[in-house]
């Protein structure tokens, strides 16, 4: 039997952040994963570049069914203290869109970064060492941890084992299982930050032919209150609809990309989070532009113009081939911009505005980024991260209910909490 102040399930970014915290208050502390490398995910992200933080992070980039939970761990350890951090060892970074820092290094300096600073904390990794089971003990108040090497011991035990997405890196939903043993709720984890995937006829007919196209759009999620017309489940803007509660007010501005199987790209990523079954997606493919007043610019400069010239000014041509073909009314494809009346340019503007079609469901957790639901918040110190009811377990990272949206937040989550629960254990 090894004993230690504090034992650590998962060697991702939340649990090390956690142990290396844990460790500079002079606790003794074990990491135990199951992988044979630590930061398995910290390694693929970013395209092997890691994107590990934000500098815009906001309570506002997360989700979760307790949207208050999230504020104090983010406060208190913020974006800049983590790029201090970075800093700190020689380590430089890049700016990318909408905040996204990306480490010059790539991500396996990030790692090391975290592993360098276990070492300086005396903090003890084991890699390849399943859990066989927990155990705790009321008297001592002490958790006994099994594995086929060694049993273990401690007083505070960090579970920080992420979700299942990306199950091909080894991830389960082994949190919720611990939850589960000692009686704390949590919500079932889904897919977020995942392509959408579309029936087969959908694909035949509006995306097949459009895949390894880029555009520049802005993607909202609708909810279908009543019936309505469609067409291969798509959806035109004379049909009732209105944004759900949970979804109203989002939208995203950045890049689809269509693919052999769907729609994927930035913006489908983010908005696949606010997506349920049934619902439709609304892409306007003229996000902040006046296009009214262009069309008639266009009008004045090239009067005998068809509309499908104009618009690949500012689309790729097989998109805009498509749109004309299937999404904006057939009177409008061949016409020339000189015999467009102000209406018809109105009702057109509001087609291109307003392309709504049906997904069939998400790539699902083998590519998803990171999953939705986790551990109740509820059953949690927004403060320690300790579990209420159960003295010295805490869980971090994404094991909790707390999901951010694309683009380094929930590398910041993962920091943040880890840091907090590192204060208290």
């Amino acid at each position: 039997m090894k004993i230690y102040d504090v034992i650590v399930i998962g060697a991702g970014a939340a649990g090390m952040m956690c142990a290396i915290e844990a460790g500079k208050r002079e606790r003794s502390v074990l990491i135990i994963e199951k992988a044979d490398k630590v930061g398995k995910k910290i390694l693929i992200s970013g395209g092997g570049r890691c994107n590990f933080t934000n500098m815009f992070t906001e309570p506002d980039n997360f989700l979760s069914n307790n949207e208050h939970f999230c504020k104090s761990a983010l406060s208190r350890y913020t974006q800049w203290d983590f790029i201090a951090l970075v800093e700190s060892h020689g380590l430089t970074w890049t700016e990318k869109t909408l905040g996204q820092l990306f480490c010059d290094q790539k991500s396996k300096a990030i790692v090391q970064m975290l592993v360098d600073e276990c070492n300086q904390v005396g903090v003890d990794i084991e890699l390849n060492e399943e859990i066989i089971g927990i155990e705790y003990d009321k008297e001592s108040e002490q958790y006994s941890i099994g594995t086929p090497h060694v049993d273990y011991q401690c007083k505070s035990l960090v579970i920080a084992t992420g979700g299942p997405s990306i199950p091909k890196m080894g991830a389960t939903d082994y949190a919720l299982n611990v939850a589960q043993q000692f009686g704390i709720n949590s919500v079932p984890f889904t897919a977020a930050l995942v392509p959408f995937i579309f029936t087969v006829d959908i694909l035949e007919e509006y995306i097949k032919e459009l895949s390894g196209i880029s555009t520049f759009v802005e993607i909202s999620v609708i909810k279908q209150e009543k019936e309505t017309s469609k067409s291969g489940g798509v959806s035109f803007p004379h049909t009732s609809t209105k944004l759900s509660t949970s979804a109203q007010d989002i939208a995203f501005k950045e890049n689809i990309l269509f693919t052999h199987r769907g729609i994927s790209g930035p913006a489908a990523l983010q908005i696949s989070s606010y997506w349920e079954l049934g619902d439709n997606i609304n892409i306007n493919l003229f996000p902040d532009f006046d296009l009214f007043h262009w069309f008639k610019e266009q009008q004045k400069e090239h009067p005998q113009a068809e509309l499908k010239t104009v618009l690949a000014y500012k689309h790729p041509k097989r998109l805009v081939a498509k749109i004309c073909e299937q999404v904006i009314n057939k009177s409008f494809e061949r016409k020339v911009l000189s015999r467009f009346k102000d209406e018809e340019f109105k009702a057109l503007i509001s087609q291109l505005e307003n392309w709504q079609i049906t997904p069939s469901g998400t790539e699902g957790m083998r590519t998803a980024e990171v999953a939705l639901g986790g551990i109740d918040t509820n059953e949690l110190s927004s403060k320690t991260f300790e579990v209420k009811k159960q003295k010295g377990l805490y869980f971090v990272g994404e094991a909790i209910d707390v999901t951010g949206h694309l683009g380094g937040f929930n590398f910041q989550w993962a920091w943040a909490s880890g840091w907090c629960a590192g204060q208290a254990i």
